[in-house]
């Protein structure tokens, strides 16, 4: 099979551009896939059953039925807040980043890159996210497992929890499991931006006019987040277990956390919850490039020299 590079004659990347656009696809992203968020963490999370008992979920929907049975539809958006405010930041971070590692590597006004630069310039994205998200997820995994648990409604909300993990540990127990979603987002990020381009190209490769268009942009879109997930699944298990877990539980971070698992649950737990990620995966990013997509066209439209 032929090596395909990528031929883009785009002007260079706008990291000031990306950082408004992402912010706005990224609160795309969370309005469409939060519910399933919320039953991938509580699966990933679940206590482990005590021998000849049940587990509490045995899968995607029976976690989906017990969760709207005991705490009604709203069970399925707890810890949104979270996301939904810091969501703006940590887009706008991750596309900016995006942005901006595809222009550190252009020359010029030669704004051609090849696919193994696109992916740098996409793991390069997961550093500048990270800042914003880790404390955000944090919050959110305990919001979204604390009553799911069955045990007792400790926080009340965002704000409430952030200042609760403050007075416990200080910042670091606020960026607790920073170290887990970098792991994650350096690699998948820079898988989730290359599947996105490749197919974009391959669209634009075989339109009359070379432009990409909604049906394009949706499939790419759906596709990077699956790949995303796919990859960066094992880490986001680890990520989930740490944050969620009473301090003093995994001494040595990501490493105990791994190797409990391993030896507990075998190396399939590092793929708990991939059912409803995947469900969620492909409408939640399609959404989100949809709407990037959308304010790159208002942006060309009112702005075209932004």
């Amino acid at each position: 099979m032929a090596t395909v590079e990528k031929v883009s004659t785009e002007r260079k990347a706008n990291p000031a551009k990306s950082f408004i656009t992402g912010g706005f696809g990224g609160i795309c992203n969370v309005l469409s896939g939060h519910p399933l968020d919320t039953i991938k963490v509580r699966l990933q999370t679940m206590p482990r059953p005590a021998p000849g008992e049940q587990p509490l979920y045995k899968g995607t929907f029976d976690c989906a039925a017990k969760t709207i049975k005991n705490e009604g539809v709203r069970g399925l958006y707890k810890g949104m807040s979270a996301p939904l405010t810091g969501v703006a930041p940590i887009f706008a971070m991750c596309f900016a980043g995006y942005a901006l590692g595809k222009r550190l590597q252009q020359r010029g006004e030669d704004a051609r890159l090849t696919y193994s630069q696109i992916f740098v310039a996409g793991s390069f994205s997961g550093l500048f996210s990270t800042l914003i998200m880790a404390p955000g997820e944090r919050i959110k995994v305990l919001l979204q497992t604390q009553q799911g648990q069955g045990g007792q409604r400790k926080y009340n909300g965002m704000i409430d929890c952030a200042a609760k993990l403050y007075k416990e540990g200080g910042l670091r127990s606020v960026f607790k499991g920073s170290c887990a979603t970098m792991l994650r987002d350096l690699p998948a990020n820079g898988l989730y931006f290359l599947v996105y381009e490749y197919i974009q190209d391959v669209v634009k490769a075989k339109s009359e006019t070379g432009q990409i268009n909604t049906a394009s942009t949706i499939f790419a879109g759906g596709a990077a987040g699956m790949a995303y997930w796919i990859l960066g699944m094992p880490a986001d298990v680890l990520k989930s277990r740490l944050q969620s877990a009473p301090e003093g539980t995994y001494k040595h971070g990501v490493r105990s956390v791994f190797k409990d698992l391993i030896v507990k649950d075998g190396p399939l737990a590092l793929y708990r919850g991939v059912t409803p990620i995947m469900i969620r995966a492909f409408p939640a990013n399609a959404a989100c490039f949809f709407g990037i997509e959308l304010a790159n066209k208002f942006f060309n439209a009112v702005a075209p020299q932004f």
